[in-house]
This record gives C-alpha cells, sequence and structure tokens, in this order.
C-alpha cells in the first residue's frame, strides 16, 4: 500500500509541484533505484540479525519516509524522500524470505512464498480502489501521512509475535518444532556463508537475475504508470479497472505457489521451479503481445490483457524465489536480495522509458504511431520470451559454491562488469544514432 499510493495520487503531485511527466517517472524509479541497490546489504543484514529485528526497522523506516513524502514541497525534494523509502523498503523481501526459510521446510516453500508475496499484490489493489477516495476526503499529503502511521501498527504487533526460530515461539509445540527443523535439516548440506563475488557471478544467479529483470520491467507498471496511463487514454471512469490485475496477480501466487507445492511432492524438484515460472513468461508474453493488438476496443478489454500479462509475471515469483533458497541455504536472504536488486533496476527502467517510448517509440505492424504505450509492450514481450529460455538452464540442484580461488572471483566480476558496461554502451549508440 505504502509502494503504490503515489500512482493514485501523482497527477496531483504533477500539479502542485508544477513538474512534468517525465520527472514523476525519476519520481517512480527513484523508489526502485534505490530500492534495488539496498537489496544486497538487506539481505546480508537478515541473514546475520535476523528476520525480527531487520524487518521492525526496515518498516519504522520506510513508514517515516511514506510520511513525509506527503510534506514535499519540489521535485528535489522529493526525489529525496522517495530514495530513502526505497531504501527502507528494500529489506521486506530479503528479511521475510530470511522468516519463511527459518520456518517453513522446503517441500512447502512453494506455497507458503505465494501466500506471502500475494499479500502485496492485495495491499496494491486495496491503495488503487481506496486511495483516490482517501485522498477527496483528506487530499494527497495527508494520504501519504496516514499510510506512514499504519506501519507502526504493524511494528507493534510484530515485535509481539514474531520469533526468529520456532524453538523460540512459545505458541510452537513440540510436535510442530521437530516437523519444521527436520524439514529444515534435510534441505541443509552446510552452513557456509557464501562470499558475494560467488553469488552475483555463478551461472545460475546470472540467469536468474536476467529473468526477475524481465519479470520486474513488466509488473512495475502496473505500480507505476497504469493508473494515469488508463487515464489519459480512456479518461477518468477507466481508472477503476486498474485493480484488476493485481488482483489476478494474487491468484496467480496462489496458484504458482500451490503448483510449486505439489510438483515437489511428486518428486519432481527441478520441474517443481521450472514448470510455473515458463508458463507465467509465456502468459505474460501472449497479454502484453494482445495488449498492442486489442487496446482500440475499450479500456476494459486492455486491461483484462495487460492483466494476462500480470497473471504471467506472478507466476513467476513464487518458483524464483523458492529458487534462491534451494541455491542459498543460510544465505538466502542474500541470495534473493541480489536477484531482487537486479528485478527492481528493470523496475526503474521501466518507470524512465515508459513515457519515452508513449512519445517517441514506434515499432511496425505492433506500434506504428506514437502515443500509446505498445511499443514498450512488445520490448517487455520480448525480454519475457528470454527469461522464459534462460529457466531451461536454470537447476535448483546446483547449490552456489562456499568458495573459490580469490584470482578466480574477481575474474569473473571483472568479466561480469564488462558485459553490463557493453550493453548499456550498445543501448546507447542504438539510441543516438538509430532511433
Amino acid at each position: 500500500m505504502s509502494r503504490i499510493s503515489i500512482s493514485t495520487a501523482s497527477d496531483l503531485i504533477v500539479a502542485d509541484l508544477k513538474i512534468n511527466q517525465q520527472m514523476m517517472g525519476y519520481i517512480f524509479a527513484m523508489f526502485a533505484l534505490s530500492y534495488s541497490l539496498f537489496q544486497i546489504p538487506s539481505g546480508w543484514f537478515a541473514d546475520k540479525y535476523g528476520p525480527k529485528k531487520v524487518l521492525a526497522s526496515v518498516v519504522f523506516f520506510w513508514s517515516v519516509f511514506t510520511a513525509l513524502t506527503g510534506l514535499a514541497w519540489s521535485a528535489a525534494s522529493m526525489l529525496i524522500f522517495r530514495f530513502f523509502f526505497g531504501a527502507g523498503e528494500a529489506g521486506a523481501f530479503p528479511g521475510s524470505t530470511s522468516a519463511v526459510y527459518n520456518w517453513v521446510p522446503a517441500k512447502e516453500r512453494g506455497i507458503a512464498n505465494g501466500i506471502f508475496h500475494s499479500g502485496g499484490r492485495v495491499g496494491a489493489a486495496l491503495s488503487l480502489l481506496f486511495m483516490p477516495w482517501l485522498i477527496q476526503i483528506v487530499g494527497w499529503r495527508w494520504m501519504f501521512i496516514i499510510n506512514g502511521l499504519m506501519g507502526f501498527f504493524w511494528i507493534a504487533i510484530w515485535l509481539l509475535w514474531f520469533r526468529d526460530k520456532p524453538r523460540q515461539h512459545p505458541g510452537v509445540n513440540e510436535g510442530e518444532r521437530s516437523y519444521i527443523e527436520d524439514g529444515l535439516q534435510n534441505s541443509k548440506e552446510a552452513d557456509e556463508k557464501i562470499p558475494l563475488g560467488i553469488v552475483i557471478t555463478s551461472s545460475n544467479m546470472v540467469l536468474v537475475m536476467f529473468q526477475y529483470f524481465a519479470s520486474g520491467m513488466t509488473f512495475f507498471i502496473s505500480l507505476s504508470w497504469l493508473f494515469p496511463y488508463m487515464k489519459s487514454q480512456w479518461g477518468e471512469s477507466a481508472t477503476v479497472y486498474t485493480p484488476i490485475p493485481l488482483i489476478l496477480g494474487v491468484f496467480a501466487h496462489w496458484i504458482s505457489g500451490a503448483l510449486v507445492t505439489f510438483l515437489h511432492h511428486k518428486g519432481y524438484h527441478v520441474a517443481s521451479r521450472r514448470i510455473p515460472a515458463m508458463v507465467g513468461f509465456a502468459l505474460a508474453s501472449i497479454g502484453l503481445v494482445l495488449c498492442t493488438q486489442i487496446a482500440d476496443i475499450s479500456a476494459f478489454v486492455f486491461i483484462i490483457c495487460f492483466g494476462i500479462a500480470v497473471f504471467g509475471v506472478e507466476m513467476t515469483i513464487a518458483p524464483s524465489w523458492t529458487f534462491c533458497m534451494d541455491i542459498g541455504g543460510s544465505s538466502s536472504g542474500l541470495v534473493s536480495g541480489t536477484m531482487n536488486m537486479l528485478g527492481n533496476i528493470g523496475s526503474a527502467t521501466s518507470a524512465i522509458i515508459f513515457p519515452f517510448f508513449i512519445a517517441k517509440v514506434t515499432i511496425p505492424f505492433f506500434a506504428e504511431k506514437t502515443g500509446t504505450g505498445n511499443s514498450f509492450f512488445i520490448l517487455a514481450a520480448a525480454l519475457n520470451i528470454l527469461a522464459m529460455c534462460s529457466w531451461i538452464f536454470m537447476n535448483p540442484l546446483k547449490k552456489l559454491r562456499t568458495s573459490m580461488p580469490k584470482a578466480k572471483i574477481r575474474l569473473r566480476v571483472i568479466l561480469l562488469i564488462a558485459s553490463i558496461v557493453i550493453v548499456f554502451i550498445s543501448l546507447y549508440i542504438y539510441k543516438t544514432f538509430f532511433m
């Protein structure tokens, strides 16, 4: 709710702060940028200090900056507040992944991750439904302050109720504790921490980071530009449809999580991660291509097609985070944070380039004129197809190595950075000379 509330207030913020839509894109992206940058430190803190302390701290931090967003007086102040808000929220998923790893045996983590991640979509859908109403009553500034206050109620409940380990919780009986700990022990091979250089350069991690980048490119539109895009294309009345993709996403999490767990129980460990993700990316690609072909029919038809795309990418979440637990073990917070970092770089990228693609980019047949998001949808569809292919080569049974010669780690890091630099230089050359 804290994350998506800004989308419902974007037009009022643009008017009050006297900024343009591209600057609003930078404000959306600032959250995703800082969110991605602090994923790895947050994952490390979660592994070291436990999810109870980490999640209480990060919710306090992001609640403060959610409230401060309501006090923004300029584009610069809004960028600063959203940066620190994103830094706070960065600890949410790595910390929660550490909690799930401590409390849920491997064979049940698919459905656990599905249920857990669906909560974010319920909150986002509720924001799109109720925040416009709240803004009408108290204004956009007080809307942010109220959202910030909600976090402090959560912290009080969390500190009183949660424990880092099942054996520490007075509500867990001996039978349940043994069941959980035996299930955890069966999934552990070593308790050694994994160096970051190995994490970010292993073939499994490079692939899981790329596919999560593709997922973030698609999904973040529903949290950033979907509400204003629907309003600009079809009018104020069309915004009532914007919660639909997020509601479909809730069901996608449950279905995918249940499928991961079902296949794992049947003994298909690799397929239990691979099949839900590949089906999800295929659906996402189909939905995005459909968005470019039927947009002129009606706002409702468009939102159903975009909902199919969101349903698809949401199906990839449970297998992705479960995959990180599979290969990361006791370093699951660090590994999942690394994956989420790339996913939110994808989110930041989509927030920045979406208005640019609407105004400037055309693609033959799919987006022959500017003024719509069709060209962006084709880009996202292509990335999702590549992400689907990447799952063919990802193996949850291939654990991350806990040690490697330092010279080899350095070489792998240098090659990874060089590859990223080459990609960005190529994109810059293409934009400068060919667009």
